[in-house]
């Protein structure tokens, strides 16, 4: 990872860094976008390219695994490129994952379709990397969580409104698809499948347009460039006390982005498996995301003026744990409903996890840190993997059950915090 230098605390125009602000969040909004669309292509992929379930989990898997591969290049891409080149080229390297699909629908290739999704995720790796520590940086420092709040309602605004624009694209009034399918001939089946693999044609190739203009526009957007250099390294190794909780706190990110991978991504299947029309199923993501929308809401109310950070993420952990519980002991659809409200345990326990594994930690253990810390978005690649496999053993309810122990763990790190705490300030 880098540290970034520069002195961003006053602004430049009269209106401040309003502006800069703006078009900041509208990256977050671009890379939630194209990050929550995966929840409407596990059903449409499934139904286009014949999949098992468990196959069709191969798309967080793409996606999310170019975080865990591209985090450390990246942060080298930076230091070479600056932060605002860094974005262009992130924004370039999404558009062009966004072209794969076209060759991908055409021939109906489902390694194909997976070849674009890493490609989009390196892209979307890399304009993280850059615009995370900008917009920490934009600004006075003793507003910056504010500006991160602001950006996490952006991120999952998109991931609201994502699932609804594309599964009306590229499913519309399909909601007797299946149904339909089986009622074909092998060849008219064939046509079928190959005029729906199509249809994701128009908006992919939209959005590279989108992607590439925005990339083309950065230059009169006058952002201030802020070079990241590399952390000293001072030679100190980490103590023990230090490498145990960052540890911990790795397992309880990777925990995490798995959480929001399965309540996001995998709604959409459930709602298949309870009997939903695909009309409807197709969109269930966005219920998920809108209750993500209410917790960043009344985090950024609440926290730190009625209540702690520690102790929204005690409460959030174990209200993630009460509701997982829902999930697998509530009968028929209704189920769907607590699936859908996961969002809402899940919202606050990101921003709670980093302060604390880094902990501790400065200089060039910071950087290295929080770069390996990044990496841990391997959950939502991994997890929904596990969660196809427990389905196909059990059933789609039953494998909720992996839900569990994550809430578990999280809520222990949480705990271990205060401990913690107490013992590095004696």
């Amino acid at each position: 990872m880098v540290n970034a230098t520069a002195n961003l605390s006053e602004p430049t125009a009269k209106g401040g860094y309003a502006k800069q602000i703006g078009t900041v969040g509208a990256f977050f909004f671009i890379f939630g976008f194209v990050t929550w669309v995966n929840g409407t292509l596990i059903p449409y992929l499934l139904i286009a390219c014949q999949l098992e379930e468990w196959q069709a989990y191969l798309v967080t898997f793409a996606f999310y695994i170019s975080y865990t591969i591209m985090a450390l290049p990246s942060s080298k891409i930076l230091q070479r490129t600056g932060m605002i080149k860094g974005m262009r080229l992130g924004l370039i390297i999404m558009a062009f994952g966004c072209l794969i699909f076209i060759p991908a629908a055409l021939m109906r290739y489902y390694p194909i379709f997976l070849l674009g999704l890493f490609v989009v995720g390196t892209g979307t790796t890399l304009l993280q990397t850059a615009v995370n520590p900008y917009i920490t940086l934009l600004g006075p420092a003793h507003k910056a969580a504010q500006r991160m709040s602001i950006m996490g309602i952006c991120n999952k605004l998109a991931g609201v409104i994502a699932p609804i624009i594309l599964g009306a694209i590229i499913l519309n009034n399909a909601g007797d698809l299946i149904k339909e399918l089986a009622q074909y001939s092998p060849a008219n089946k064939v046509l079928r499948l190959n005029e729906l693999a199509r249809a994701v044609i128009m908006p992919y190739t939209v959005l590279c347009i989108i992607l590439l203009t925005i990339a083309f526009g950065i230059k009169y957007a006058h952002l201030p460039e802020i070079k990241p250099v590399a952390a000293a390294d001072t030679g100190q190794p980490i103590n023990q006390k230090n490498s145990v909780n960052f540890l911990l706190g790795f397992v309880a990110v990777f925990c995490t982005v798995g959480l929001e991978v399965l309540a996001g991504d995998t709604i959409g299947n459930y709602g298949l498996y309870h009997g939903f029309n695909l009309n409807i199923a197709k969109s269930l993501t966005s219920y998920t995301l809108a209750f993500t929308v209410i917790g960043y809401l009344f985090g950024s109310f609440a926290i730190p003026k009625f209540i702690t950070q520690e102790k929204a993420f005690l409460y959030s952990a174990i209200l993630g744990l009460i509701i997982a519980v829902l999930v697998i002991i509530t009968p028929g659809k209704t189920s769907i409903a607590f699936v859908a409200l996961l969002g809402l345990s899940n919202a606050l326990l990101w921003p709670a996890i980093w302060p604390q594994a880094l902990k501790g930690l400065s200089g060039a253990q910071l950087s290295r840190g929080s770069a390996l810390l990044i990496m841990g978005v391997a959950g939502g690649a991994i997890m929904p993997l596990i969660y196809g496999w427990l389905a196909r053993l059990t059933n789609n309810q039953a494998a909720y059950m992996l839900l569990i122990p994550c809430y578990l763990f999280n809520l222990y790190y949480c705990l271990r915090g205060s401990w913690f705490t107490t013992k590095t300030n004696r």
